[in-house]
C-alpha cells in the first residue's frame, strides 16, 4: 500500500467540512421554535453531545419530547442547508489528502450527515476521487456511529480495522472507532472544545488541534 499502510476514516462536518457556524445557527434557529434561548459558540462546544436529543436534555433540563424532538430536528437541517452555502472545506484540506493518497495511504469517509446530501457536496469540493468509499447516514437522524462505523470497515475488505484510524471532532467518533477495533484522534475545530473532548474522550485518544497533526499522528501511530 506505499508509505503509509495506515487506513483514515474520515468525519466530514466539523471535521473536514468546517461547517461550525453553520451549526451554530441552524441550532439556534431550532431552539427557537421552541422557546429555547440561543446558544454560543463555546457553549455548544462544552455542551454538545450523542444521542442528538441528549444534547437537548443538557440544554432543556429534559430529553425533548417526540414531537419537539421532530420540529427541532426538521428546522435544524432545513437552516442548515441555508447556512451550509457559506462553509468550505477545512484550513490545507485538500494537500492533507493529495498527500496521503499520493504516499499511497487509503481514506474512506463516513458521516451521519444524509448520504443523498453527502455526496453531491463531496464531488462539488472536487475531492471525491481521494476516498476508496464515502458513506452518509441513510437511516434516521440522531443516532450514533458506531453500528455504522462496524458496517464501513466491513464493506472495505482490503483495509484492516486494526490499522484504521478515524480522525474526527466528537467523542462518539472515538467511540464508534473502538468498537469498530480502530484508534482515534480527535480534532479541536469543530463541535468540541479541548476541554470537553479531554474529559469525555476515550482513554489513550490523542486530542489536536490542527488536521495536519491528525494526520501525522495517524501514520505514526499504527506505522
Amino acid at each position: 500500500m506505499g508509505k503509509y499502510a495506515t487506513h483514515i476514516v474520515w468525519d466530514w462536518n466539523g471535521t473536514l467540512f468546517h461547517d461550525i457556524d453553520a451549526v451554530i445557527g441552524a441550532t439556534n434557529s431550532a431552539f427557537a421554535e421552541i422557546g429555547l434561548e440561543p446558544i454560543t459558540l463555546e457553549m455548544y462546544r462544552e455542551l454538545y453531545c450523542v444521542p442528538v436529543p441528549r444534547f437537548y436534555e443538557r440544554l432543556m433540563g429534559r430529553l425533548p419530547t417526540e414531537t419537539e424532538w421532530l420540529v427541532m430536528d426538521e428546522t435544524f437541517h432545513r437552516h442548515y442547508s441555508e447556512h451550509r452555502l457559506a462553509c468550505g472545506l477545512a484550513e490545507g484540506v485538500d494537500l492533507l489528502l493529495e498527500a496521503w493518497q499520493t504516499a499511497g495511504g487509503s481514506q474512506s469517509i463516513l458521516s451521519m450527515f444524509g448520504h443523498d446530501e453527502l455526496i453531491p457536496l463531496v464531488r462539488g469540493f472536487g475531492i471525491e476521487s481521494r476516498f476508496v468509499l464515502v458513506e452518509g447516514r441513510t437511516g434516521p437522524s440522531g443516532g450514533t456511529k458506531a453500528a455504522q462505523m462496524v458496517r464501513h470497515l466491513a464493506a472495505l475488505t482490503e483495509v484492516d480495522p486494526g490499522r484504521t484510524v478515524v480522525i474526527g471532532d466528537a467523542v462518539d467518533d472515538a467511540v464508534a472507532a473502538r468498537e469498530a477495533g480502530a484508534s482515534a484522534v480527535l480534532y479541536t475545530g469543530g463541535s468540541h472544545s479541548r476541554a470537553s473532548l479531554e474529559t469525555a474522550a476515550v482513554p489513550g485518544v490523542p486530542v489536536v488541534d490542527t488536521l495536519a497533526e491528525a494526520v501525522e499522528l495517524a501514520g505514526a501511530m499504527v506505522a
